[in-house]
């Protein structure tokens, strides 16, 4: 198995984006409308942030399907298709981070953020006041990228970065595609570990700098999982 750089990743999947460039704009436009529900249920938050993480790689396998010129179905087959495997991923990271949670707060005593998890409204004239712009939008958009970093933090741990892909597109269970993934990942580690840190960074630059931008970075690190699980299981065309 030829060792592969994290460099050709990265600019196959930029190249990658440009090949569906509408589709890619409305889904980014469509999480990004959807992200700021976090700051009334953190619980919901989590839900829809991973949903659409993991639905962007069925998004990324629908576009080059269309672009290879083999694709039979429809957009709305690839939502449906890849959408409960997504959801049941985004509740497994919404348990794990409630359970985080739940210890943290038990032994700390502040047993009413406990329910505040699941509905706790943020959006209030207090929080939104006396703020510029970009603070507003750090503010609004930093659960989700604490919930990026929090995602690629549990897949490494518990998965592997290959699980989702592989037990979507080549219907292994879940054992075999961490077994599967985990292998990829020994054999390219290097690259990977250089895609995770380049992911990493890009949203410590969302939580200050580009918060704007944390839907973007959404869909780049999907791209980015299709794109390396592409390159390594699946026939080059």
């Amino acid at each position: 198995m030829k060792k592969i750089k994290f460099s050709l990743w990265l600019k196959q999947s930029l190249l990658f984006v440009a090949r569906g460039p509408w589709v890619w704009s409305g889904y980014a436009l469509f999480i990004g409308v959807l992200m700021p529900l976090g700051r009334t249920s953190l619980a919901l938050g989590i839900l829809i942030t991973v949903t659409s993480l993991f639905l962007g790689v069925v998004v990324a396998k629908y576009i080059d399907l269309k672009h290879a010129g083999e694709n039979p179905v429809g957009f709305y087959w690839a939502i449906n298709k890849g959408l409960p495997l997504a959801v049941l991923a985004a509740t497994s990271i919404m348990v794990f981070w409630f359970v985080f949670m739940l210890v943290a707060n038990l032994f700390s005593g502040e047993y009413y953020k406990i329910i505040q998890f699941f509905f706790f409204w943020e959006l209030t004239q207090e929080n939104l006041s006396h703020r510029s712009m970009p603070e507003v939008a750090s503010w609004i958009f930093s659960y989700a990228n604490v919930c990026l970093l929090f995602t690629l933090l549990m897949l490494t741990t518990f998965a592997s970065w290959f699980s989702y892909p592989l037990m979507l597109f080549k219907d292994y269970s879940w054992s075999q595609a961490i077994e599967q993934g985990n292998y990829a990942v020994s054999r390219h580690q290097a690259a990977i570990y250089k895609m995770l840190a380049f992911i990493f960074a890009q949203a410590l630059l969302c939580m200050t700098i580009t918060p704007l931008l944390t839907s973007v970075l959404y869909i780049l690190t999907s791209t980015m999982m299709y794109v390396s699980y592409a390159s390594l299981f699946e026939v080059a065309k």
